[in-house]
């Protein structure tokens, strides 16, 4: 089978306000901004990633099928949980319990600023 998709590219990312998500993911996350700019009539494109990170999210407010908050279970690389689970927890990030020991990993949940929930995995050592 020819391998016709190398990669995840981009997520869209539900909010009512894009000033307030790109503050959250960028002063608070740590997101890089790769693009901020005008998108259609009444639309703006605001593409946001990681640092060195090959997939980024879109921030929108024009999916009339994605409200705010409805995208649940983004999963966020991470070498340490417990300490990004601190540093974050600082920064005002707003976790939905503790830090979690699992056979796949330890991970930590939270939600940005209109709900979308999140993961940060950091995968055991032997994976």
């Amino acid at each position: 089978m020819p391998d016709h998709i190398a990669h995840l590219r981009l997520v869209s990312i539900p909010v009512a306000d894009v000033d307030r998500a790109k503050a959250f993911y960028v002063d608070v996350l740590g997101f890089e901004e790769r693009f901020d700019g005008p998108f259609g009539e009444g639309m703006r494109w605001v593409e946001l990633a990681p640092p060195g990170g090959q997939a980024s999210i879109a921030l929108v407010t024009w999916f009339d099928q994605m409200p705010p908050g409805s995208v649940t279970g983004l999963v966020l690389d991470t070498p340490d949980a417990h300490g990004a689970f601190e540093a974050l927890s600082e920064r005002g990030v707003e976790f939905t319990g503790e830090v979690r020991e699992d056979p796949w990993g330890t991970s930590a949940s939270f939600v940005d600023p209109d709900g979308n929930g999140w993961v940060l995995m950091q995968v055991p050592a032997a994976a």
